[in-house]
């Protein structure tokens, strides 16, 4: 798995949670708010809500409602226009009608500017302020405001601790603090945050499942720790409790790169089986393990499938392989078409040189001879020694003794198969004097049925 695949699972985090619907705006009831106080709060008194501003309320509501904005700020104006005969609860109210507005039209710079207005007017009853302020939080994620989202949230939980000390935080305000970190690239924090967020919803006597994106977050958050080992803890969680291809995938990858590949193959195993082994990368990859496996056979029948379902292309890379896979796997009568479509490709002659080599093996001295020529007119050899030992060995298998023994002298030029060369060079010579030697007998002998 790369970095840039994790961080592209994670970009969408930002707006996983949905601005709260807890603006308080419809269906708000006037009475029930007004008479809120906590326990740290009670000797603050929220006014009430008047029934003539109320009604404004209500008008710039059904305005809205109705998708008539522009009528809906102009009642609202109207309202703004008495602010100053108005109470902290009611300012409180408009604003947030202002933002609610904003909020719906997309303009979010706007519907921040309106909310954070709700949040000055005190008092005003605790559960809208916090709710507002969770709100804020949530849209100054959307904007990238990530130091503002923490403050916010930070503003949540102090009033929190007024009313309810000792409780602990939730989950959903740690979550979103381990966003902004992660935004920021403060990954230490970050995972504080989302390891204690999945905890409590873990250990909920309730027995939530944890949110998918948390989960998503804690990954990503690990891999860029470079902490593999609990990047793979993540996936086996999110593969046992979200069935999707991709973990299956990741978590195959991740074994991989903590160097368990019995494991990566297991699990791409399980993949293919399931069908989600679906795109050309998964493919080459489950064929390269395959083939690192000493399965061959395996990894070229899928990379052929792959191929002929137009998942792979018929590129040098994808027919190389796959003329290897079926040249390890001893099926050389079909690894040779592939390899030659393959070298036509190929600007260098390494290709041609593999195919020469392949040639030799199954003892077709000539195509070994052409292929060998092609591929050193071509050039760009890593081992152009090899080609003349290849040579030197067809041209021997022929008879053609002094030709073999010039490729063999230009092979011995090359460390590479210096030592192969000589070998061999003992060997025609030997083989060429025995055979000049019976030749000469022979011719002695006036029997020349066997010259």
């Amino acid at each position: 798995m790369t970095k840039s695949n994790m961080k592209t699972s994670v970009k969408a985090l930002s707006l996983v949670f949905v601005l709260s619907s807890t603006l308080l705006v419809a269906g708000f009831s006037a009475p029930s708010l007004a008479q809120e106080a906590s326990s740290e709060r009670k000797t603050q008194r929220v006014p009430t809500l008047r029934a003539k501003v109320y009604d404004q309320l209500s008008r710039a509501q059904t305005a809205a409602d109705a998708g008539k904005p522009k009528e809906a700020f102009a009642i609202l104006d109207e309202v703004k226009d008495k602010a100053n005969s108005m109470n902290s609860y009611e300012q409180a109210m408009m604003y947030n009608f202002y933002g609610f507005i904003h909020y719906n039209l997309e303009q979010f710079d706007q519907a921040i500017a309106s909310f954070e207005e709700v949040v000055k007017q005190q008092p005003i009853p605790t559960s809208f302020e916090q709710a507002t302020l969770f709100s804020l939080a949530q849209l100054h994620m959307m904007r990238g405001n990530y130091d503002s989202t923490i403050e916010f949230i930070e503003k949540w939980e102090a009033i929190q601790k007024e009313i309810a000390p000792g409780v602990e935080i939730p989950a959903k305000n740690l979550v979103l603090k381990a966003q902004a970190m992660y935004q920021k690239q403060d990954y230490a924090k970050a995972s504080a945050y989302i390891n204690q967020a999945v905890k409590q919803q873990e250990n909920s006597k309730e027995g939530y499942q944890v949110d998918e994106n948390w989960y998503v977050l804690q990954r990503a958050v690990y891999f860029e720790l470079k902490q593999p080992e609990k990047v793979k803890d993540v996936l086996l969680k999110l593969v046992k409790q979200y069935e999707k291809p991709a973990y299956w995938i990741q978590l195959a990858g991740m074994y991989g790169e903590l160097g368990d590949e019995k494991q990566q193959l297991a699990y791409m195993e399980i993949a293919y089986q399931m069908d989600y082994i679906a795109t050309g990368s998964d493919i080459f990859n489950l064929s390269q393990l395959y083939y690192y496996h000493q399965v061959p056979f395996k990894a070229a029948l899928l990379m052929e499938s792959g191929i002929k379902q137009g998942k792979l292309s018929k590129d040098e890379r994808n027919l190389t392989f796959l003329a290897q896979a079926w040249s390890f796997a001893k099926e050389n009568e079909k690894a040779v078409p592939v390899m030659m479509a393959a070298a036509k490709l190929a600007k260098d002659g390494e290709l041609d040189a593999q195919l020469a080599q392949t040639y030799l093996n199954m003892e077709k001295w000539q195509q070994a001879i052409d292929s060998s020529i092609t591929a050193l007119e071509k050039g760009g050899l890593r081992n152009e020694g090899t080609v003349h030992l290849v040579l030197g060995m067809a041209h021997f298998n022929l008879g053609d003794y002094n030709v073999a023994l010039n490729e063999l002298a230009e092979a011995e030029k090359f460390n590479s198969s210096k030592g192969m060369a000589q070998q061999w060079l003992k060997f025609v010579q030997t083989e060429k004097a025995t055979t000049e030697r019976l030749q000469a007998q022979l011719a002695n002998s006036g029997d020349n049925s066997y010259l």
